[in-house]
C-alpha cells in the first residue's frame, strides 16, 4: 500500500513540473512574467509613458519596447531595445543588450527608481498600480 501512495505522488510531482514547465524545460510561470507592461513617469510628474517588457532572450536580458513618447521624459530613452536584470535585482535598459541608457534599482513597495542617470528621477511601476 506505501508502494502505490508513493507511486501516485511521484507521478502527481512529475505531472505538476511538467505542466509548469509545459513539457519544454521552460517554466510557463517564468514565461508569463517575462512579458510586462510598466508606466514611466518623471519625477513625480502626471507626464507618463509606457514600456513593455517582452521575451528573455538570454539569461536576464529581455526584449524591451518602449514608447516613443518616453523620450520626453528622458531624451534618448526611445533607442532602447533591452531590458537586463541584475542578481541585486537592478534593471538596466539599453540599446545593445550591454551599455545602459538607464539604470534601475528597487524602490520601496513595487516598482523601480533610477539611480543613472541621476536626473531625471524616474520611477518604473506595473501598468495598473
Amino acid at each position: 500500500m506505501k508502494l502505490l501512495a508513493g507511486l501516485v505522488a511521484s507521478v502527481a510531482l512529475y505531472g505538476g513540473v511538467q505542466f509548469l514547465h509545459d513539457g519544454s524545460g521552460r517554466s510557463a510561470a517564468k514565461e508569463a512574467a517575462a512579458s510586462s507592461t510598466y508606466r514611466l513617469t518623471a519625477n513625480g510628474d502626471e507626464a507618463a509613458c509606457a514600456v513593455k517588457r517582452g521575451a528573455e532572450v538570454s539569461d536576464g536580458l529581455s526584449l524591451l519596447t518602449i514608447a516613443p513618447t518616453c523620450r520626453k521624459l528622458l531624451p534618448g530613452i526611445e533607442h532602447a531595445k533591452f531590458w537586463r536584470e541584475q542578481a541585486d535585482g537592478s534593471v538596466a535598459f539599453s540599446e545593445n543588450g550591454i551599455d545602459p541608457i538607464v539604470t534601475f534599482g528597487v524602490a520601496d513597495g513595487d516598482g523601480y527608481e533610477s539611480y543613472a542617470p541621476a536626473l531625471p528621477l524616474l520611477s518604473l511601476a506595473a501598468a495598473g498600480h
